[in-house]
C-alpha cells in the first residue's frame, strides 16, 4: 500500500511540474497586441518621393562630402604622376527624374532612381614633378543610378531601427571643367582624370549612404517613446514588433497605453486584436483601439484626475456662461432645495469611466458620487447630502492639427437609488438640479481640459490634411493625407509631438513589453 501511495505522490508532483512548465512557456510566449496601428500606403510613398527630394536637397546642401584624392600619370605630357585633390565639394543642383519607392513584402521599402544628374562645384589642387597649382572646377555627373532596400525594425526599447541592404550606386559619366588662368591647359588633361574620379566616387557612394542611415539610427535611439501628456499621465508610443509589410502598405504596431505619471505598471486588462479595413484612398490610417482609451480612463482615475470640487460662485459662473441666464435660476433653486448659505459641489469618480466603441458611436459612462457641502464662514465644510450617480456621455471627435480632440455631451444622468424612491418629487427635482450642474458646469470644465487633445504619431515636419474619423466596433479609425511643411518648427522626433515635454531621467530607456 505504501509503495502505491508514494507512486501517486510522485505522479502528482510530475503533473504539477508539467503544468508549471506549460504555464511558464505559455505566459512567456503570450502574444502582445497593439493599442495603436499605423498603416502607411503606397500613396504616402508616392508623395514621399516629392517631399523626400526637398529633404534630400536641404540635407545635401548642408552635408560635408569627403575629398576626392588620387594620382594619375599623363603619358601624353610625359609626366610620371599628377597628385590631385578635390576639396570643399558642394552639390549645387541635382535631379532624379525617375525615382520610385515600393513595398517589398516581408522585407522593407525599395528605393530606385536612375538617369540622375548633378552639378558640383569644388576646389582643387594638383602636384607633379613639373608643376603644382590650385583653383576651382565644376563637375557634372550624369547617369546616376541607385537602388537599395530600407528595412525597418525595432530595438528592445521600442525605438525604430533603419537598415540599408542591397545597396548599389553608380555614376556612369563625369565631366570636369577647370577654371582659372591655365584652364585651357588643365582642361586638356581633364578627360584622363574623369575615369579615376568616377571609380573613387562609385566606391564612396554606398558607404556614404550607409553612414547616413547609421547616423539617423543613432538619433532615433536617443528619442523618448514615453510622452508626458499632462500632470497626470504618460503615453507610451513604443513599437512592440517589427512592421507588417505587404505589396500595398506597411503597418506599425505601437503599444499605445497610458500610465499614471508616477507608476509605469500596466493596467489590469489586456489589449485585444483588431484589424484595420482594407483601404488605400488615404496616405495614412491610424487605428486607435478601445484598450487605448480604457488605459487612459484607468490612468486618469488612479491619478485622481476625475475628482473636482466647485464652489457656488464657480457653478453660477459656468451656468451663466453656458445657459444664457438659466444658470442663475438653477443656482437659486439649488439654494432653496439645499441650504440658503453658500455651498460646494464635490464630484468624485468611484470607478474608472467605462469606454464603449460601437459602429458610429463612442460613449463614456462615468460612475461617480456627488457630495453637497455647506461652506460656513470660518468653519470646515460639512456634507449635507451624498449620492451616487451614473452620467452617460457621447464623445465627439475631431482632428485639430496633429491632435485628436475629444468633447463630451451628456446623454443621461441617473441617481443610483432604489426604484421605489424614483417617484419622489423631491428626488426628481434634486436629480434635475444635479443634472443641470453637471451639464452646464462640470462638462464645460472637462471639455476645456480635453481641448489639449491627444498627440498623434506623425513624422517630423509632416502635417495631417483631409482627415476623417470613424468609429468601428472596438476601435476608431483616422484616415488622413500628409503634407510636408518646411516651415513647421517642430523639433526632430520620431513622433513629432510638438510642444510636449519628452521624459528623461528615470523614465529613459524603458523596454517595450
Amino acid at each position: 500500500m505504501l509503495p502505491r501511495l508514494e507512486m501517486r505522490t510522485k505522479a502528482v508532483q510530475v503533473l504539477w511540474g508539467c503544468f508549471f512548465l506549460w504555464n511558464l512557456c505559455s505566459s512567456s510566449t503570450q502574444t502582445i497586441y497593439p493599442g495603436i496601428k499605423a498603416r502607411v500606403t503606397q500613396r504616402a510613398l508616392d508623395y514621399g518621393i516629392q517631399a523626400g527630394m526637398e529633404m534630400i536637397e536641404q540635407m545635401i546642401k548642408e552635408k560635408n562630402i569627403p575629398d576626392l584624392k588620387g594620382s594619375e600619370s599623363l603619358e601624353f605630357l610625359k609626366v610620371d604622376y599628377v597628385n590631385y585633390n578635390f576639396s570643399n565639394i558642394k552639390i549645387n543642383v541635382f535631379s532624379f527624374p525617375n525615382t520610385s519607392l515600393a513595398f517589398v513584402p516581408g522585407v522593407g521599402i525599395k528605393a530606385l532612381t536612375n538617369h540622375g544628374t548633378a552639378n558640383i562645384s569644388t576646389n582643387w589642387d594638383v602636384k607633379s614633378p613639373l608643376f603644382q597649382d590650385t583653383g576651382e572646377a565644376d563637375l557634372f555627373l550624369s547617369g546616376v543610378y541607385f537602388t537599395g532596400i530600407i528595412v525597418l525594425s525595432q530595438n528592445d526599447f521600442g525605438h525604430p531601427i533603419l537598415k540599408l541592404q542591397d545597396c548599389y550606386a553608380q555614376v556612369s559619366h563625369a565631366h570636369v571643367s577647370f577654371s582659372g588662368e591655365l584652364s585651357v591647359l588643365y582642361n586638356s588633361f581633364a578627360e584622363p582624370m574623369e575615369k579615376p574620379i568616377l571609380k573613387n566616387l562609385n566606391e564612396m557612394l554606398c558607404p556614404i549612404i550607409t553612414s547616413e542611415v547609421e547616423a539617423l539610427n543613432a538619433n532615433l535611439s536617443m528619442l523618448e517613446v514615453l510622452t508626458k501628456i499632462d500632470n497626470y499621465t504618460l503615453l507610451d508610443y513604443s513599437l512592440i514588433s517589427s512592421p507588417e509589410i505587404t505589396e500595398n502598405y506597411i503597418e506599425l504596431n505601437l503599444k499605445g497605453v497610458f500610465y499614471p505619471l508616477d507608476n509605469l505598471t500596466d493596467p489590469p486588462f489586456l489589449p485585444v486584436p483588431f484589424a484595420l479595413p482594407e483601404r488605400s484612398d488615404s496616405m495614412l490610417y491610424v487605428g486607435i483601439s478601445e484598450f487605448f482609451f480604457k488605459s487612459a480612463s484607468f490612468a486618469y482615475f488612479i491619478a485622481g484626475a476625475f475628482n473636482v470640487t466647485l464652489s457656488m460662485k464657480e457653478i453660477s459662473n459656468h451656468l451663466v456662461q453656458n445657459s444664457q441666464g438659466l444658470g442663475n435660476m438653477l443656482s437659486r433653486i439649488a439654494e432653496i432645495y439645499i441650504l440658503s448659505q453658500p455651498f460646494m459641489v464635490r464630484v468624485m469618480a468611484t470607478e474608472p469611466p467605462v469606454i464603449s466603441l460601437l459602429p458610429g458611436n463612442f460613449t463614456l459612462d462615468i460612475p461617480a458620487s456627488i457630495v453637497i457641502l455647506t461652506q460656513p464662514e470660518n468653519s470646515t465644510a460639512e456634507a449635507i447630502v451624498s449620492m451616487d450617480f451614473v452620467a452617460s456621455t457621447s464623445v465627439g471627435l475631431v482632428i485639430l492639427g496633429q491632435r485628436l480632440v475629444c468633447s463630451l455631451s451628456l446623454n443621461r444622468f441617473r441617481l443610483s437609488l432604489p426604484e421605489s424612491s424614483r417617484s419622489n418629487i423631491e428626488v426628481l427635482r434634486f436629480e434635475n438640479i444635479l443634472s443641470s450642474i453637471l451639464h452646464f458646469g462640470i462638462l464645460p470644465l472637462a471639455n476645456a481640459k480635453l481641448q489639449q487633445g491627444i498627440p498623434l504619431p506623425n513624422p517630423h515636419k509632416i502635417s495631417f490634411v483631409n482627415s476623417d474619423v470613424e468609429v468601428f466596433e472596438g476601435f476608431l479609425l483616422i484616415s488622413t493625407d500628409l503634407k510636408y511643411e518646411t516651415s513647421l518648427k517642430q523639433q526632430p522626433s520620431f513622433h513629432g509631438w510638438e510642444g510636449l515635454s519628452l521624459m528623461s531621467g528615470q523614465w529613459r530607456g524603458k523596454p517595450a513589453a
